[in-house]
């Protein structure tokens, strides 16, 4: 988990946000926590052997979305954007919330994540309401049925 754990670090201090609205330091300190299988996932892009990228599912259990899952932590970096890991992380997210029977995955990110937001759409996501309450201006929510 010690992997897991830098580049889910890293990932947020690259946002620039304060992460304590999701308590990020519990789920640092938790992993796998809800990522665990069979109900999550965690996922790890490696370029010749080093952590190039990562991401997370975990399920969604108090929205209005029956059987959903979450994508989280969509991180690629910066020495390794470019190469296609942010879609293949993406698309073995969903391809793992298929196989452990959701029906929809739900995700929110940010108005300056453009690559990101493109991604999504090209994956099917649609913008929908706020699933849950994020206090960063600019935040969207997407979600994308199976």
């Amino acid at each position: 988990m010690g992997a897991v754990r830098q580049i889910f670090q890293e990932y947020a201090n690259g946002l620039g946000v304060d992460l304590d609205f999701q308590s990020f330091d519990e789920e640092l300190a938790s992993l796998p926590g809800e990522y665990a299988e069979p109900r999550g996932a965690l996922m790890l892009a490696l370029v010749d052997g080093e952590v190039a990228g990562c991401c997370a599912l975990r399920p969604l259990d108090a929205v209005d979305y029956p059987n959903a899952a979450e994508m989280k932590r969509l991180y690629v970096r910066s020495a390794h954007r470019g190469l296609g890991l942010g879609r293949q992380l993406a698309e073995a997210a969903l391809d793992a919330a298929r196989r452990g029977g959701y029906a929809s995955v739900l995700l929110d990110t940010l108005d300056d994540m453009e690559a990101a937001r493109a991604l999504y759409e090209e994956l099917g996501f649609a913008e929908i309401p706020p699933y849950y309450h994020n206090p960063i201006a600019g935040a969207h929510y997407l979600k994308a049925d199976l």
